[in-house]
């Protein structure tokens, strides 16, 4: 059975982003209702209510989870083990991190509106990426929850690698 995630996170987008998808599709139901019938401008209007839905939803579906001694974040996973540190970022690191002092090789999964992150070196040399850039709300306690898996994963390495130990 699997173990619960030490952390687990939807990068969902934010309450006003909603707001302003809500006004825009408002304002496009207004200036439809005056220029064509009432049936072309709700259907027009619902048609965009669903296009734009799915698009922030799909945007803010992306999720960092730690658990089960694997790292997920959005479509891609990397055992802990093969990880080296988790630095948390705060705003101005994580906006030169990723930007100015990027590495294109780098693994990443960042949205606009999380201002903060975490840089997670990997340390597998048959992986050409040398880190994952990951936004998040609470880098403190992702890069916490990443050393207790790397902890872990660690002990249970050496528990199986020792003489007289079962397997």
């Amino acid at each position: 059975m699997p173990e619960p995630a030490a952390y687990d996170e939807r990068l969902r987008v934010p309450l006003r982003w909603w707001a302003l998808a809500t006004l825009f599709w408002a304002s496009v139901l207004v200036a439809f209702l005056v220029a064509t019938p009432v049936w072309v401008a709700v259907a027009t209007t619902a048609a965009l209510v669903v296009a734009g839905g799915g698009v922030l939803v799909g945007y803010g579906s992306a999720r960092l989870r730690v658990g089960d001694g694997v790292l997920v974040a959005g479509r891609a996973r990397i055992p802990v083990a093969e990880l080296g540190e988790a630095e948390p970022l705060h705003r101005e690191s994580m906006r030169l991190l990723a930007g100015r002092e990027a590495d294109v090789r780098a693994y990443l999964v960042l949205r606009p509106y999380l201002r903060r992150g975490v840089r997670v070196d990997v340390v597998d040399r048959g992986d050409p990426t040398p880190y994952w850039l990951l936004s998040t709300r609470h880098p403190d306690r992702l890069a916490q929850a990443l050393a207790s898996a790397r902890e872990d994963a660690s002990r249970l390495s050496l528990g199986r690698h020792q003489p007289g130990a079962g397997g």
